[in-house]
């Protein structure tokens, strides 16, 4: 029998060939729109106009509008649903504080720069929480068969745990053998792929000629956050330009489970004595657990032009989060089959190790136009350079192969924001906005057009496509205190993937099923400050 137990084997794998990918790190950067009621009621359209907490996160130079200090707090009421393949749903209610901060402004006396300012703040720019769920029916293939592909060439002894060895300790393999992936390693334990003949090729469950039919379920469970520190200043000029700069220390977290499982008939399993196959039913059940942690730093430049009273034109700079993370994973993987005693369950040990990534860089134009003392309008358009995206490990050399992918996956995203506001009477103003986003996904991976390479031991992905924002707000000042309210409607689609298209000796780049999910966010938000 060549089942063996693997609780032990990633334990030793911190170097693993499958360590990290083009996926972890586009998982890791959504455009979430967070900040204070007043800032999300207007789509975050705020990057001409500044005088607001949020603005610390987007156009430092907005805090050189200050005449006056602040200090507020915003909390956020975050219900989510999704909808998966038009049949399966899920819900989650979140509850989160957005943003608090205070800004401070001094009178300098100076004709050049009469203000000068400072702020901190704190920032949610991100919230990591999903769940979906969903079901295959009549699969064309198998996640067995995918990972036969890339296996095939290994010789099965070193797929044996007690064989096992960090593949970056040099060990001695026939010439052209490839050193397994610890995915090959997990499946080939639990009998999920089988050897055939002495070429060391293998087979997954999904046989065409034995007339096998497959179903298999799903589930995906995420949670984390991105929270930022940033500590700005800023100034005018002349009250004509403002400028700020900011500094900004963030704190990452993203958890996933994900639940992975087929069920066949007429398939081809391991027989009796595991040492062949022969036609059959069989299960398994994939379970993965991934998390990665750490922190990261950043700088932001902008600036704020007022020609005349009645418009402002605003530019920001953000340069990438260099990010020190830390990775882990696990998985196990339960198994039976109608042929024999061979079921079971295998699993592995927890695999940590430690990587550097830098963010995209992020450049934001914007325009606003204020009418009357009563009426503004605002726009931004917003380019975030996901292909820019990079990873190196602890010591600063780069992992080539992440890189080039995030190359072929990824590009530019693009972000409109439009927002308004309208003072009804000098204390009670109404507000509404929209944004628009484009994904940051290439079409040849989207459309699995190539392969997709991801991480640990679970092949599965999800791409996000274009994201859209609805809202209204209102806002009342009496004193120096302030309220301000906000509804924020999010609607987005994405597309789950079990494992990805792949080259088949048997056959082409196989259809790879695939689950649209589609998932809506409805924010309420509430802002208190005051202004002294």
């Amino acid at each position: 029998m060549k089942k063996v137990y693997t609780a032990a084997f990633l334990a030793i794998s911190a170097l693993s060939v499958s360590a990290q990918s083009a996926i972890d790190a586009y998982n890791l950067f959504p455009d979430d729109l967070r900040g204070t009621a007043r800032f999300m009621s207007m789509a975050g359209a705020f990057g001409a106009l500044g005088g607001d907490l949020s603005t610390l996160s987007q156009n430092p130079a907005g805090l050189g509008v200050y005449r006056s200090s602040e200090v507020g707090v915003t909390i956020d009421l975050d219900f989510q649903s999704s909808k998966t393949m038009g049949s399966f749903t899920d819900s989650h209610t979140g509850f989160y504080c957005n943003n608090f901060g205070y800004v401070g402004s001094l009178y300098t006396g100076s004709d050049v720069m009469p203000t000068f300012s400072w702020g901190a703040a704190y920032q949610r720019k991100a919230s990591f929480d999903r769940d979906f769920h969903g079901r295959f029916q009549s699969l064309p293939t198998s996640v067995s068969n995918y990972i036969a592909s890339f296996t095939n060439g290994t010789d099965p002894s070193y797929l044996l745990v007690d064989n096992v060895q960090n593949p970056y300790q040099g060990i001695s393999t026939p010439s052209g053998m490839i050193y397994p992936d610890w995915l090959s390693i997990l499946a080939y334990n639990a009998y999920m792929i089988n050897p055939q003949g002495s070429s060391n090729n293998y087979s997954g469950l999904y046989d065409p000629s034995y007339g096998t039919t497959a179903n298999s379920e799903f589930s995906v469970r995420e949670r984390g956050y991105i929270d930022e520190y940033t500590i700005n200043f800023g100034g005018n000029f002349v009250d004509k330009v403002y400028w700020g700069i900011g500094f900004g220390i963030t704190d990452l977290k993203w958890t996933q489970q994900a639940f992975y499982d087929e069920e066949l008939q007429n398939a081809r399993v391991p027989d009796y004595y595991a040492t062949g196959t022969e036609r059959g039913d069989g299960y398994f059940a994939l379970d993965n657990f991934k998390q990665i942690t750490g922190s990261g730093f950043n700088i932001k430049a902008g600036v704020i032009v007022k020609p005349i009273d009645e418009l402002r034109i605003g530019a920001a700079v953000h340069t990438p989060t260099w990010y020190s993370l830390n990775q882990g994973y696990d998985a196990g993987v339960d198994f039976s089959y109608s042929t024999g005693y061979d079921n079971g369950y295998d699993s592995t040990d927890w695999a940590y190790f430690g990587y550097k990534l830098r963010s995209p860089w992020r450049v934001i134009l914007s325009a606003a136009g204020v009418i009357g003392g009563r009426f503004i309008l605002s726009a931004d358009y917003q380019r975030e350079f996901y292909d820019a995206m990079h990873y190196s490990d602890s010591y600063g050399f780069d992992y080539s192969y992440e890189n080039q992918d995030i190359k072929d996956y990824f590009q530019g995203s693009n972000t409109v924001r439009i927002g308004a506001e309208y003072r009804v009477t000098p204390a009670f103003s109404v507000r509404a906005g929209t944004s628009f986003t484009t994904t940051a996904v290439k079409d040849q991976a989207s459309n699995q057009q190539i392969e997709i390479a991801t991480s640990g031991t679970n092949p599965a992905y999800t791409f996000t496509s274009d994201t859209n924002y609805i809202t209204f707000g209102l806002g009342y000042r009496f004193g120096g205190f302030y309220i301000d309210g906000a509804y924020v409607h999010r609607s987005r689609e994405s597309r789950y993937h079990p494992f990805t298209s792949f080259e088949s000796m048997a056959t082409s780049i196989s259809e790879i099923p695939t689950a649209k999910v589609s998932q809506n966010n409805n924010n309420v938000v509430l802002t208190l400050g005051y202004k002294f």
